[in-house]
């Protein structure tokens, strides 16, 4: 049978088509209606647009001939880019995307409308995703909220595109030689030698030419007057990647931190200052792109943040006011053997309604010896999906320490015996609260129709890796499954299964009446999740078109994602399932759950049958069976159904508790008469 489903499998993938890039004609309905579409190029999938003399004025291509990159869902996205020759993003326009969160949850209007943003912007300014305010050459995008993975995909996915497109076709973009420095070479020097040597870089700027930047805006003559010191900035650059200045600069701890953090496609770069003047602003946040300074080589500005380093400088080497390590991205063709500049921006005025604030560049000019490098080796390209890791560090820090925690609750369940409820409801308001609506983890089967896609489509698989949360909560769930099955997810970890157990709570409270099926049918209506299951599979292989309007039976996307904001139709949809649940206890999680399915099959692979059972459970006793608001303890037997079971631990409380398991009440009653009878005889 599974060699049946192997070949099966293999056969569908083969069947595979992807859809060819759009002909000349398909192109022309795009473009103005003054341009025409000229050649295509020969070596790269794009095509010429002429202006009406017969002139190269701009690019278009799609993004997913340059950079494909699978969508959150696994599926294609694609995006047609047009790019003029100066760089500048005359429109960016969505031809395919299958997102569930923009197909039926937010519609597909705020994906075009963060697309239309990209107009007039240019490819030599760092274009990033972000609520920041975007100065100088960082620019930043307005997201979509509860969609960041996906727009974040697409903006990697349009940039790295563009960028292939500037390196072959742009003028004075010519591809750069690939340098790493050398690493073998240390070469001895004091603070005089590195400046010597132009290893480190000053720019040193008095209160009089700083003024003469402003000599013919509004805003001159505003620091002649101040006599506190003649010093406007004194600033320092050094390349810390290179070891003959790292080593001759910082301490050891210092270096050991950056080992630790800088990627190997990423140059780290030691500024340093004294003066009046303060190159970050007052609202600057660390680990982001600083708005007062800029590196830029051949006219394009280059994407960096700050490394947020702790810097211990080398006694012999000036004490400064100011210090931060830029960490500059090299994947978009920095070549740190070639000369680039370094920008700290000037502003004044705040950019009220009534003025305009001015912003000039104090540019220093940075061009290091060749022999610190090693030319022509190629960079082992580092994916862009990691700075959605570094963003979300401290989240991700917390996360992975509460499901440790759970972790070792489940391994040392008797600690939380005492007051169990109480502790149990904590916990799962920190699922609801953290995990679900603020971390946005509810896990789906969107994730594993992806996987599918990705895999018929023969697509990579890191999609997955721009949602880092709710990776890393997919890792501890499979670790899980081994362990204890499907209940650690089902039970601990699902935010509309906490919204599911509290509204029954809610419903016991009010004394609504309850359901609770027979033996029968209740062991029938467990297999429905399975045939939901399997209908999605089928769909997402058969028909991938209609597989976001079916994942829908998941009400997880109006809940959680969405947190009710949305048609009226899914809103009634997941409040009917809350409804219910304040009579059937967690409706939706024991029938019709197609990732409780997933989960319960996969749950097979458990080693442990970790729950402890009594010779005596099932009969004559049965609290256990009773009690289990999941129906997944045999009446007869007392053993528990693993694959139904949500680790609720409530039959745990009822083994351990003489007042509530009816063979401890048993065995302290015979020992209580086993006393009164040795008492007695002992007293005559």
């Amino acid at each position: 049978m599974f060699r049946l489903i192997l070949i099966t499998f293999f056969i569908l993938v083969s069947f595979n088509n992807i859809q060819a890039s759009m002909t000349k004609d398909e192109l022309t309905k795009f473009i103005d209606k003054s341009m025409s579409i000229g050649k295509k190029d020969e070596t790269l999938p794009m095509w010429e647009i002429l202006d009406k003399n017969k002139e190269l004025h701009s690019f278009i291509f799609e993004t997913f001939d340059l950079a494909p990159i699978a969508g959150f869902s696994g599926g294609k996205m694609n995006m047609l880019v047009q790019m003029d020759i100066e760089g500048n993003f005359l429109d960016v326009q969505l031809l395919e995307q299958d997102e569930p969160v923009f197909v039926s949850g937010l519609g597909v209007l705020p994906f075009v409308e963060f697309l239309q943003q990209y107009k007039n912007k240019s490819l030599k300014n760092s274009i990033k995703v972000g609520d920041l305010k975007s100065s100088g050459n960082t620019v930043y995008l307005d997201g979509v909220s509860k969609a960041t993975a996906s727009v974040k995909i697409a903006n990697d996915s349009i940039l790295a595109s563009s960028i292939k497109i500037a390196k072959e076709k742009l003028s004075g973009v010519a591809p750069k030689e690939i340098s790493h420095p050398k690493k073998d070479l240390l070469e001895k020097h004091t603070w005089k030698s590195l400046l010597d040597k132009n290893l480190v870089k000053n720019l040193r700027v008095t209160k009089e030419e700083a003024e003469k930047l402003f000599i013919n805006s509004e805003y001159k003559n505003e620091l002649l007057d101040d006599e506190r010191s003649e010093l406007f900035l004194d600033l320092y650059v050094a390349d810390l990647t290179i070891p003959s200045i790292a080593k001759n600069l910082i301490k050891q701890s210092t270096q050991d931190e950056l080992d630790g953090q800088i990627l190997e496609t990423e140059e780290a770069i030691l500024i340093l200052a004294n003066g009046e003047h303060q190159i970050l602003s007052d609202d600057f946040v660390r680990n982001t792109s600083p708005d007062t300074l800029e590196i830029q080589q051949e006219g394009f500005a280059l994407n960096i943040r700050d490394g947020d380093y702790e810097i211990n400088l080398l006694d012999g080497i000036p004490q400064f006011d100011q210090s931060l390590i830029l960490q500059v991205d090299k994947r978009f063709d920095f070549d740190p053997s070639s000369p680039w500049i370094l920008n700290a921006k000037v502003v004044r005025g705040n950019g009220t309604l009534y003025s305009t604030p001015v912003i000039k560049n104090l540019s220093l000019d940075v061009h290091i010896d060749k022999k610190y490098f090693d030319i022509k080796q190629k960079v082992k390209e580092t994916p862009l999906w990691l700075s959605s890791i570094y963003e979300q560090k401290e989240k991700l820090i917390i996360l992975t320490l509460l499901l440790i925690g759970l972790f070792i609750i489940l391994f040392k369940y008797q600690v939380v015996l005492k007051n169990l409820r109480y502790k149990r409801s904590f916990l799962l308001l920190i699922t609801l609260f953290f995990i679900g609506w603020y971390g946005q983890g509810q896990l789906s089967m969107v994730t594993i129709l992806g996987l599918v896609k990705a895999v018929l489509n023969s697509q990579s698989l890191q999609f997955l890796l721009y949602d880092p949360f709710s990776l890393i909560i997919w890792f501890f769930v499979l670790i899980s499954l081994a362990i204890w099955g499907r209940g650690t997810f089902c039970g601990w970890l699902c935010p509309y299964g906490v919204l599911q157990e509290f509204s029954h709570y809610i419903g016991r409270m009010l004394k609504f009446p309850r359901i609770r099926f027979s033996e029968n049918l209740n062991s029938k209506l467990v297999y429905i999740k399975y045939i939901v299951l399997a209908s999605l599979i089928l769909s997402a292989i058969f028909a991938p078109n209609i597989t976001e309007y079916l994942i829908e039976i998941e009400p997880f996307k109006t809940s959680i994602t969405l947190v009710f904001d949305r048609q009226w139709p899914y809103v009634v949809y997941a409040l009917f399932w809350l409804v219910l649940g304040m009579f059937l206890f967690k409706g939706f999680c024991r029938y019709f759950c197609p990732l409780g399915a997933f989960l319960s099959l996969m749950g097979r692979l458990q080693t442990l049958n970790w729950l402890p059972r009594r010779f005596e459970c099932g009969n004559p006793c049965n609290n256990c069976h009773k009690s289990c608001n999941y129906q997944a303890i045999d009446k007869k037997s007392g053993d528990i159904k693993y694959a139904e079971c949500f680790q609720c631990l409530d039959c745990v409380q009822i083994y351990s508790d003489a007042d509530l398991c009816k063979i401890l009440k048993k065995d302290a009653k015979k020992e209580k008469d086993m006393q009164i009878k040795d008492w007695r005889k002992t007293n005559g």
